[in-house]
């Protein structure tokens, strides 16, 4: 058999990662909770968001504050791959540490300079077209985000520490724990009328900090262990991670560019407003269910095929796609969706069949999403970051592609995103699969 082996610096405390159904199992189960836990955190604020003095418009601004946030902030996003790959010495884990300290201060002052005039203007007024009081709400929270956006830069070293010792149950733990909190502050929040994008912000701001503390302290013990013999510290190992992290980084900010993408489209659709509503009301299910299935990526770096022709872990994940795909259409039954879509997120009676019928189609997509995960940590484990990023470049091109097309073709602005997406992800998958050879 062949065994990977996840050593300190002076060779010892191997971790066995030969593929096993259960073995595997333990570790996503934990990683497809804390996906889900930390998406779900959004559609519980929504409900703060929504209750404030523009009601279901700010969920559109707020949203899009975000999304600059995410969009800077995944010029990084390359980094949780890079210390899975590099960061399992002392040597590495200290270089990690080093690169991830410094792309955060680069990256939080560029997202704080994104909210100064004229930048705000060109962004969310002339490209997004926000009226004058939704872009301010969308300023607002990229300027204020840069802190939540610093808690998660902080959170990538303990976490790729208690990775790498498969050890992605506590790395849930303190996820559950921010999702709590945020429950918490949703439903205090609410019945003491502090509503509106400032107190959503808030309230995710405060569950992040809660995780970041949790997630250090549960990866003490780790570090701990690594810090046996002379660690090399020379900034060569710095720049080989950074390196490796460039292609990655660069093309999840083209990912992250995508929601953008669908939103200037989308915005330019027959009835935009009430389109883009029910765009962003839906993905607040279907992201949770996508980022679940987007954990494949960590499973097939840490269990990666043992021999050519392996292909264990492209079943598995077939598999866990099908069954996070029932559960998006649990959303789509008329008592459930008429419960979360009417009641808690505010949309209008005559809506919500477009949020339930949109739910529904996007059953599908995380076994679609669960193999383009596998393929892209195969790659990283292979430190083919290269084809990685070709894949995501190929995402953001054909998603602006098919919203292009549908546009042109005068398709209902909450279809016309549904459909760019399950096209990009099975374009991007492709090409993934053909840079790999």
């Amino acid at each position: 058999m062949w065994y990977n082996c996840c050593m300190s610096e002076n060779g010892s405390s191997a971790i066995d990662r030969e593929f096993g159904i259960w073995k595997v199992t333990r570790f996503y189960l934990p990683l497809l909770f804390q996906a889900f836990s930390q998406s779900v955190s959004y559609p519980l604020v929504a409900g703060i968001v929504t209750a404030g003095a523009l009601g279901v418009d700010a969920l559109t601004a707020f949203a899009q504050g975000q999304q600059i946030m995410f969009m800077i902030g995944c010029l990084g996003g390359g980094l949780v791959m890079t210390g899975m790959v590099h960061a399992r010495t002392l040597s590495g884990y200290l270089a990690f540490r080093r690169l991830n300290a410094y792309m955060m201060i680069a990256l939080l002052a560029l997202q704080a300079l994104m909210a100064f005039h004229p930048f705000d203007v060109w962004i969310f007024t002339d490209f997004l077209k926000l009226p004058p009081p939704l872009a301010e709400v969308a300023r607002w929270t990229l300027l204020t985000g840069v802190v939540m956006n610093g808690l998660f830069f902080l959170r990538n070293v303990p976490m790729v520490v208690l990775f790498n010792n498969l050890e992605s149950g506590k790395a849930n733990n303190a996820t559950i724990a921010r999702l709590i909190l945020t429950f918490i502050l949703a439903f205090v929040f609410r019945r003491m009328n502090l509503v509106g994008p400032k107190w959503g912000l808030l309230a995710l701001t405060l569950g992040v900090a809660l995780e970041y503390v949790l997630t250090e302290l549960y990866a003490i013990p780790y570090v701990r262990k690594m810090r046996v013999g002379v660690p090399n510290l020379s900034w060569k190992l710095a720049f080989i991670q950074f390196r490796f992290t460039l292609p990655l980084s660069f093309g999840t900010c083209l990912l992250a560019a995508s929601p953008l993408a669908i939103a200037a489209f989308v915005g330019r659709s027959e009835n935009a407003a009430i389109m883009l509503a029910i765009h962003y009301v839906t993905m607040g299910v279907a992201n949770p269910i996508g980022f679940g299935a987007l954990r494949m990526q960590p499973v097939s770096i840490q269990f990666p095929p043992e021999k050519k022709g392996d292909l264990r872990t492209l079943y598995y994940s077939i598999g866990a796609g099908a069954v996070l795909g029932i559960a998006l259409l649990v959303f789509s039954l008329p008592g459930i969706s008429n419960l979360y879509f009417g009641s808690y997120q505010n949309v209008n009676a005559e809506h919500i069949w477009m949020a339930r019928s949109a739910v529904a189609l996007y059953a599908l997509w995380p076994i679609f999403l669960a193999i383009r995960a596998r393929i892209e940590g195969i790659a990283a484990y292979r430190r083919r970051p290269r084809a990685v990023m070709a894949g995501q470049i190929t995402y953001l091109l054909s998603l602006i592609a098919a919203l292009a097309l549908t546009l042109s073709l005068n398709t209902p602005g909450y279809l016309m995103s549904i459909i760019a997406i399950y096209f990009a992800t099975l374009c991007t998958t492709a090409a993934i699969y053909a840079s790999m050879k």
